[in-house]
């Protein structure tokens, strides 16, 4: 049997880097990917000329210009900004909340109009209990009814009056003309798609797809030196603390004959009774001029095992129990725990590089 420096679990971006830093440093490599395909979430595969984001959009962007460095090491970044749409019964706004979105709900043209606008529907609120509470005291009624409740409540299966603030611990209220969704002065998205990038970092690697580690956990383990692991931390010590909670995300992908469905790369449907959240149009983020298109509806709904984990629900109960898991995967002798589910935290792309590179330097 052969025999790795690492194996590593799991091909998304956090095992990629991984994979790629230990072999830039001379080891050997061993990736199993349970999925049938490379890349995880990340995943695009093309359709008609088209990378389809088959897991959910993913816009790169960061304020740490040696982040953005490391992943154009990989690929060219187009100059791709996201200033997505909020579709409420019909209605359109631009967003994030911006004087585009002001003028749109109240015709007021001037950033004093606005503001006054917003103190005028403000429900003060010194210690909200609840995200109903925190966001009427911050934007007032208008943004909340129309613009947060209905999306948050569809994205997260609870009412608002059941969510707690720091869900939306800050509003960005912006009172200048511009829609750029991000602060970060690197944005884009990588020409190609990011299945080109996972590629070029598992080159030189043995990758096997179609494998689940958990299943003959015992032997992957003896083929290697160190693992790890970027899977679900509860799924590894078999739930022996209870799952931990997350939401999941259906995705109904549709091509269309038509050359422009939507105008925009995202639309958010902020009312209650549109069951999708977001309608992403994927050529958009590459500018594509082809003359068919590619839509994907997003479903929000609670995750089971059998389906993909996406948003970690980081309550205080959940945060508990993963601190026992955690204490658990200290004790391992070879295996190391990273990324998005072996952490059991919510990470941008950004946050998964920067943390899958500090993890590099501590095991590698």
């Amino acid at each position: 049997m052969a025999r790795y420096d690492i194996l590593v679990v799991g091909s998304g971006l956090f095992g990629s880097i991984v994979a790629h830093e230990a072999m830039r440093r001379g080891r050997s490599v061993l990736v199993l990917e349970r999925r049938g395909h490379i890349g995880g979430n990340c995943y695009t595969e093309k359709v008609d000329g088209i990378n389809v984001h088959a897991y959910g959009a993913h816009i790169f962007r960061t304020s740490d210009e040696a982040i953005w460095k490391y992943m154009e090491q990989f690929c060219e970044f187009n100059n791709f900004v996201n200033s997505p749409i909020a579709n409420f019964n019909g209605e359109l706004y631009n967003m994030p909340f911006n004087m585009n979105t002001f003028y749109g709900l109240w015709k007021t043209a001037t950033p004093d109009e606005a503001r006054a606008k917003i103190e005028e529907q403000r429900v003060p609120c010194d210690k909200p209990a609840n995200l109903e509470e925190h966001i009427l005291s911050l934007a007032g009624c208008d943004i909340y009814e129309k613009l947060v409740k209905g999306y948050t409540e569809k994205q997260w299966g609870k009412p608002c009056s059941k969510l707690p603030p720091s869900i939306m611990r800050r509003i960005p209220l912006r009172f200048v003309y511009d829609n750029n969704y991000f602060n970060d002065p690197f944005q884009g998205i990588p020409k190609g798609g990011y299945t080109r990038i996972i590629e070029k970092m598992i080159t030189g690697a043995d990758v096997r797809v179609a494998v689940d580690y958990l299943e003959d956990k015992a032997a992957f383990d003896a083929m290697a030196d160190l693992v790890v692991y970027t899977g679900a931390i509860d799924s590894y010590f078999g739930y022996c603390f209870g799952e931990l909670e997350y939401r999941s995300l259906r995705f109904e992908h549709e091509r269309l004959s038509c050359e422009n469905y939507q105008g925009v790369a995202v639309m958010n449907f902020t009312d209650r009774k549109t069951p999708y959240t977001r309608i992403i149009e994927h050529k958009h983020f590459e500018f594509g001029a082809q003359p068919t298109t590619v839509v994907s509806r997003e479903y929000p709904q609670d995750w089971h095992q059998g389906i993909e984990p996406y948003y970690p629900m980081e309550d205080e109960k959940n945060r508990m129990r993963y601190a026992r898991y955690a204490n658990l995967a200290e004790r391992e002798v070879k295996v190391r725990f990273g990324g998005r589910l072996g952490e059991y935290r919510y990470y941008d792309m950004q946050d998964t590089v920067r943390s899958a590179l500090a993890k590099c330097k501590e095991w590698l």
